[in-house]
């Protein structure tokens, strides 16, 4: 079977969840599958490893700046790309480098559909609709889509007319562990919490901090651990408001075996958010052996089951008890990573992606 990927995504972003999903999908394909990557700069990608995977490129957009080369390989995927060739097609997102219209494409189409983030914040993330109307030209017409959990499931299907046997629920892997977290990286010394990924609008980061500044007022020697991007002005404002800054320090940005590292040795991570199409910190954070503290809504219960701890994202009183019960109470604390751990085995890549492998030949 000869799949298609067209690799619009590694172009316009150079990491992510997607990006990492479609790596971890196509290194667990079959042998029996020929897959294809459209790649605009492949040698600024780190693109999956397959045996029988071809890299279709124009080596001279490699030097060009990204803006140029874009425009120029619309035009030469456009030309060059036979979609009779293949079985299938996937797009890393809901467009083609090409930008042909995907209800003009004459093959079966497979679309992973992550979230209705843009649908249900719109007025925050999307105002002028320009994603929201590329995305349903997409999800109208695929023939199969890969919802990441039941909760997207059920978003998409509250707001576009697609009929429930063309949905398949393929839930995403965690790529660390705890046996990637004992090597030499540098962890906060005293008790921590930890935040990891981006902290705006749904995030509910201000719900951590509020939490956290009462926790603190009861049990002084904790510290909140924050990787990911640098504070806003809005946050270094809240922070200063509440008198954090001497119990916080911030990562930025580290790599997996720091990550995981972390996560082993923090005493929960706290995953406030009030929507996830999915929610992979705490998945990771249940693999590298730690208790998610998490918001009570959208697919997180899904992912944490009954192996973490739930919480109403509205109440910060109440995750402000949920934390300082995980620093006195280390029997509770003790069952839940061991809870968790067993649950983070029932997620892999292998499952994800016999399941999406299944769907391809459905459709054929």
């Amino acid at each position: 079977m000869r799949i298609l990927y067209d690799g619009l995504v590694y172009a316009v972003q150079p990491a992510g969840g997607i990006n990492r999903y479609f790596k971890n999908l196509i290194a667990h394909l079959p042998d029996n599958i020929q897959p294809t990557l459209t790649l605009c700069k492949p040698l600024s990608v780190d693109y999956p490893a397959h045996t029988n995977l071809k890299i279709k490129t124009n080596s001279q957009l490699e030097s060009l700046p990204d803006r140029l080369s874009l425009l120029l390989a619309r035009l030469y995927f456009r030309n060059t790309i036979d979609f009779t060739n293949f079985n299938v097609i996937h797009p890393t997102y809901y467009c083609l480098f090409s930008r042909q219209k995907l209800k003009e494409i004459k093959i079966p189409i497979v679309l992973t559909v992550w979230d209705m983030i843009h649908e249900i914040f719109s007025e925050e993330i999307d105002p002028k609709g320009y994603h929201i109307q590329m995305k349903q030209q997409a999800i109208l017409a695929a023939d199969a889509i890969l919802c990441i959990s039941e909760n997207t499931k059920k978003d998409l299907m509250e707001r576009y007319p697609i009929s429930e046997d063309r949905i398949r629920v393929t839930y995403l892997a965690s790529e660390i562990d705890i046996h990637m977290s004992y090597g030499n990286e540098i962890v906060p010394c005293q008790s921590y919490f930890l935040y990891v990924g981006k902290r705006s609008g749904y995030k509910n980061f201000d719900c951590l901090l509020e939490a956290f500044a009462k926790s603190v007022s009861v049990e002084s020697n904790l510290s909140l651990c924050v990787v990911g991007s640098p504070f806003s002005k809005a946050e270094k404002e809240k922070i200063s408001a509440l008198k954090l800054w001497s119990y916080i320090e911030h990562y930025g940005y580290v790599n997996d075996l720091h990550l995981a590292k972390l996560y082993r040795c923090s005493r929960g991570l706290v995953y406030p958010s009030r929507y996830e199409g999915f929610g992979i910190p705490p998945l990771e954070a249940m693999a590298c052996g730690t208790v998610v503290v998490a918001a009570n809504c959208s697919s997180l219960p899904e992912v944490v089951g009954n192996s973490g701890i739930l919480f109403n994202p509205n109440s910060a009183s109440d995750l402000a008890d949920i934390m300082l019960s995980l620093v006195s109470n280390s029997t509770k604390r003790t069952s839940l990573i061991e809870s968790a751990c067993r649950r983070a085995k029932l997620f892999s890549w292998e499952k994800t992606t016999a399941q999406t492998a299944k769907s391809y030949q459905q459709i054929c």
